[in-house]
């Protein structure tokens, strides 16, 4: 796994996982029960999460982008694209997942954040070009535990920033966990502009119209378990 020290990971807070926990090991139909369990003394007030996964085996973040994000890049004339292994299909754009890991407790729980983990997207990007400047957001790190997408940032090819924090998760309309085949799925989280990325964009475009807080669009995160 990439070294990262924007954040600590979460995970380690919850206490030992079983060793040799090996993927959710829960059904899509009861994918609310508890299925793994934590190596926690009696004295610990962490319940036991409905699912783990030590190592993402890959899978990939899509997000749909916003009609009004779109928008506001025509305005701006500002093109979308991607860089990397990131692909653009429609309004939709995709990230790979290189790694990372995940648990999951039932958002019927009391316990929060009931996703925690980091999840690695090393080698792909967005891009925003307009006119002759060309700014990539790429190297994707998503950690859920803080709602938080971090991000290297590149102007013309030329770092600008080194894991900055680029987009705000608010997981207020996240849907249950879902298990189709050897994948996990998280859908609904939007994704929006953190003030951090509008003032870069801004400067960088000459610009006030980045506003802080706008939404990029509905984010799917496919994780691959096993």
């Amino acid at each position: 796994m990439r070294g990262f020290t924007k954040t600590t990971v979460t995970i380690a807070t919850a206490g030992a996982l079983v060793a040799g926990l090996g993927g959710f090991g829960v059904s899509a139909a009861n994918a609310a029960a508890p299925a793994v369990h934590l190596a926690a003394s009696s004295s610990s007030k962490i319940p036991a999460p409905a699912a783990a996964v030590p190592e993402i085996k890959g899978g990939d973040t899509a997000v749909a982008l916003d009609s009004g994000f779109m928008s506001a890049l025509t305005s701006l004339k500002l093109t979308p694209g991607v860089s990397g292994s990131a692909k653009l299909s429609g309004s939709t754009v995709s990230f790979p997942i290189t790694g990372g890991s995940v648990v999951y407790w039932s958002p019927k729980s009391d316990y929060r954040p009931y996703v925690q983990g980091l999840i690695e997207h090393d080698g792909s990007g967005l891009t925003l070009k307009g006119g002759s400047t060309t700014v990539t957001l790429e190297n994707f790190t998503v950690n859920p535990g803080s709602s938080k997408l971090y991000g290297d940032v590149l102007v013309n090819g030329k770092p600008a920033a080194t894991q900055a924090y680029l987009f705000a998760l608010h997981g207020g309309t996240l849907k249950p966990l879902k298990l189709q085949g050897d994948d996990a799925i998280l859908t609904g989280t939007t994704v929006h502009v953190s003030s951090d990325a509008a003032a870069l964009l801004d400067k960088t475009f000459g610009t006030t119209a980045v506003k802080s807080n706008l939404l990029v669009g509905v984010a799917t995160i496919t994780a691959q378990i096993k």
